[in-house]
């Protein structure tokens, strides 16, 4: 329990990139190249997810359409709803910024390998996860920037045309994907024989990204703007979303008739946003904005939501007793 609570490597790095932020930010035209080199990374980054993905996979898990509705009204209508509503309690003691970063946060997509993983360990539908998680990730390419659009910025003053947005992500992330399932059969055989690496080029991506970000972020003064009672109030806000989302996970597949592997499956997919896509979506949508303080509430976000999932799927592998059930047989 102690091993699944403590700081896993990444987050370390994620933190340590926060502090060289602070201390030695990139900036001016060192920040330009950087960003390009960035974005470079990124479009690698999705290659190798798209070669990743299994089309057997693809197949057996989209024919579960009932999961994958549920899956998407938690992740693209239960966490705006309930981020929309949240407005008039955090507003006032995050200020602008970062509840712009808490909405956008519940306008993404879910992750891809914490899903899976979890999923698999908790003995879940691991197909289903595979090809749910994936489909929140695509698609979300497109709804997001819209809610973003209609939420953020339909009701500010900037000028902002969602569909140079999409078409952005698309060239960066969409199409890097489709052009690594297409190569997969050549791609696949070497990534697995190299698993360390590609791990570290996936992490390595989302520091430099996170890196970036809280540069541009610090020479605009995001540490005068943010105290530690602002953060713990993020915190906290972040810690009550989860748990309203976990339960409604928890009980709802029960109530619409689902088995124990889809409910797991529901479960894990249905609670997550992604850092991965989260960051780079955020360089492109919020272009010009302090995007440090946009992307500080995804990253505790996502620690939160790792610490939280990988306690509760150690103990579901374990558990041969359900916790909850309509008929007191379903969900371990």
């Amino acid at each position: 329990m102690l091993k699944l609570l403590a700081f896993d490597r990444f987050t370390i790095l994620l933190i340590l990139m926060v502090i060289l932020a602070s201390i030695i930010p990139v900036s001016g035209h060192a920040a330009s190249i950087f960003e390009m080199v960035t974005n470079v990374a990124i479009a690698i980054l999705f290659f190798l997810h798209g070669a990743k993905l299994s089309r057997e996979a693809i197949v057996e898990g989209v024919m579960h359409w009932r999961l994958h509705v549920l899956v998407f009204a938690f992740t693209f209508v239960l966490f705006p709803i309930l981020g929309l509503m949240a407005k008039p309690f955090l507003l006032p003691i995050l200020g602008q910024e970062l509840y712009w970063g808490f909405l956008f946060m519940c306008f993404l997509p879910s992750t891809v390998q914490s899903s899976i993983a979890f999923t698999s360990v908790a003995k879940g539908n691991v197909a289903a996860a595979v090809c749910s998680a994936s489909f929140s990730n695509l698609i979300g390419m497109f709804i997001t920037p819209v809610l973003v659009s209609f939420f953020i910025f339909g009701q500010s003053k900037h000028n902002y045309d969602p569909t140079t947005s999409i078409i952005q992500i698309t060239l960066l992330l969409l199409v890097p994907f489709i052009l690594g399932q297409v190569l997969r059969s050549w791609i696949f055989p070497y990534m697995k024989k190299v698993p360390g690496l590609v791990k570290a080029f996936d992490q390595g991506t989302i520091l430099m990204v996170v890196y970036g970000a809280f540069s541009s972020a610090v020479v605009a003064g995001l540490w005068h703007q943010v105290n530690l009672l602002t953060l713990f109030y993020l915190v906290l806000a972040c810690s009550i979303l989860l748990t309203i989302i976990m339960l409604l996970g928890l009980f709802v597949p029960v109530w619409l008739g689902f088995n124990r592997a889809d409910q797991i499956t529901i479960f894990f997919c249905g609670s997550k946003k992604t850092l991965a896509s989260g960051v780079p979506m955020a360089q492109i949508l919020f272009s010009g904005q302090p995007l440090g303080m946009i992307v500080l509430p995804i990253m505790i976000f996502h620690q939160i939501q790792l610490m939280v999932c990988g306690v509760i799927a150690n103990y579901w592998s374990k558990k041969h007793e359900p916790v909850v059930s309509k008929d007191k047989t379903a969900l371990e």
